[in-house]
């Protein structure tokens, strides 16, 4: 009988057994069921993650003849090694000479870190002053900036391309990061979080002699810290994530991110997946830390604002 079917026809039998047991109160019996439908559902969602790491440490020679990993009698140098982080940490010769793929890590991580920070600056600021200023025009203004959200990104590419050409930023980091300093989603998320904090509060820094950027630095971010670190997580993502953009305005190869690098790893080692599994294995590391060093604070402040009270 086929293994799986075996345990399915165990689970089945333990649920019937748990059912005949008490007919009358089945809390149990549904308790066991639930416990079960979860560990499939964890299962399932672990094993894409099983797979990937698996096959970064097999051989390429034994790469197909495994799902996972081999069984434990079959492990030796031949099947299981680091050939495919040998491969990757070797280099690639480029035209301005050998680039390692620490270069690419590094690349993404001053991209993304950049523009997270930068967003959540401007964005925040920008939030602070549409939730507690009232001046000529602020209606106008955010029915604007609405309307502009239903453009889609790609079509500001060719302008934005070539203002940066005019500007001479393109092939810098720079030329990606500017455009994208401030942008209209950020500004309604803070918008609607410090609409959240007392008026009386910002009233009360003021007359203890507080400048406006004291009360929004010292006052206000403190307040809607969930909401930043929630930002954060979702900038930062975004941005290491982020493949249109670098494909275009980067052109040295020792200036390129993670996403290119790694679609162009695909026709270079064409034959050798695991090197290019091997690649985006460590490229979920850094976001899967900032996401547990962020959970708390990411969970509360996807649900600020959801009860009333």
């Amino acid at each position: 009988m086929n293994p799986l079917r075996a345990v399915l026809l165990l689970v089945l039998l333990i649920f019937l057994g748990l059912l005949m047991r008490s007919p009358r109160d089945p809390r149990r019996a549904l308790s066991y069921l639930r416990f079960v439908v979860l560990v499939f559902a964890t299962l399932l969602v672990l094993a894409p993650f099983a797979w990937l790491v698996a096959a970064v440490f097999k051989d390429k020679s034994v790469f197909n003849d495994y799902v996972f990993f081999p069984p434990p009698t079959a492990w030796s140098s031949h099947t299981i090694n680091l050939n495919n982080f040998r491969r990757l940490f070797g280099g690639d010769d480029t035209v301005q000479g050998k680039v390692f793929f620490w270069q690419y890590v590094i690349n993404s991580l001053f991209f993304a870190s950049a523009g997270t920070v930068l967003q959540l600056f401007f964005c925040s600021l920008s939030g602070y002053a549409l939730a507690k200023y009232e001046f000529y025009g602020k209606r106008a203004l955010m029915t604007f900036m609405l309307s502009s959200m239903m453009i889609p990104g790609v079509l500001l590419f060719a302008p934005v391309y070539q203002m940066m050409v005019k500007l001479q930023l393109v092939d810098t980091y720079h030329g990606m990061i500017l455009p994208g300093i401030v942008g209209v989603y950020g500004i309604f998320l803070f918008r609607q979080a410090v609409l959240a904090v007392p008026n009386e509060m910002v009233d009360a820094g003021r007359i203890d002699g507080c400048s406006e950027f004291e009360i929004y630095l010292r006052l206000v971010m403190p307040l809607v810290r969930p909401m930043s670190a929630a930002f954060c997580l979702i900038t930062f993502l975004g941005s290491w994530n982020s493949f249109f953009g670098p494909s275009i305005f980067l052109q040295t190869q020792e200036k390129l991110t993670l996403p290119v690098i790694l679609n162009l790893y695909i026709g270079v080692y064409a034959n050798e997946y695991g090197v290019f599994l091997a690649g985006t294995l460590l490229a979920i590391i850094p976001p899967a830390i900032l996401f547990f060093a962020l959970e708390k604070e990411f969970v509360s402040g996807l649900t600020s604002g959801a009860v009333k009270g």
